[in-house]
């Protein structure tokens, strides 16, 4: 009902959107999530430092990616991630925003990388690497409580990086 009010709409309109809680619940952690995703995007764009190499941005953009697997909202992913494994209702609301919050995040962090780093053609292979196991390294700190700042695999990752695009 609170949504319904702080919306302006009728119950009816609502449900025609949203025919079902969970699919309420995923329109909206995606629309958050989205936006997010390109708030951080743009910062990172904004906050690049002048004059760095090609291998010294590859850092730059590493730390920047891992520092968004400590946000709220890829927290809340998971939770829904979580939820969807046993939930089937969830699971169908959750797919299709899923491929468009996918498609966002890739803009986002090509965006990130810059033209020429996203350039090089061994660059969606590194973003997926990058990606996949960032998201799996981010969930020990849900149980490990240390300082995600200086993980380890964050030297690992950068240089991954210059290898995969020869920087």
């Amino acid at each position: 009902m609170r949504i319904q009010a702080r919306a302006g709409v009728s119950r009816g309109r609502l449900l025609h959107h949203f025919p079902s809680r969970e699919a309420l619940l995923v329109a909206a952690a995606g629309h958050i999530a989205s936006e997010r995703v390109r708030e951080h995007a743009d910062d990172v764009e904004r906050t690049l430092p002048e004059g760095l190499t090609s291998a010294e941005r590859a850092a730059w953009v590493v730390e920047r990616m891992w520092e968004s697997f400590r946000e709220p909202y890829f927290w809340a992913a998971v939770e829904m991630w979580t939820a969807a494994r046993t939930n089937d209702g969830i699971a169908e609301a959750l797919l299709p925003g899923e491929r468009r919050l996918g498609g966002v995040i890739r803009e986002g962090v090509d965006r990130m990388w810059g033209p020429e780093l996203a350039g090089h053609p061994r660059y969606p292979q590194l973003r997926e690497l990058l990606l996949t196991s960032m998201r799996g390294v981010a969930m020990a700190y849900a149980f490990d409580r240390r300082d995600p700042a200086g993980d380890p695999h964050l030297a690992q990752w950068a240089d991954t990086a210059r290898v995969l695009l020869e920087v």
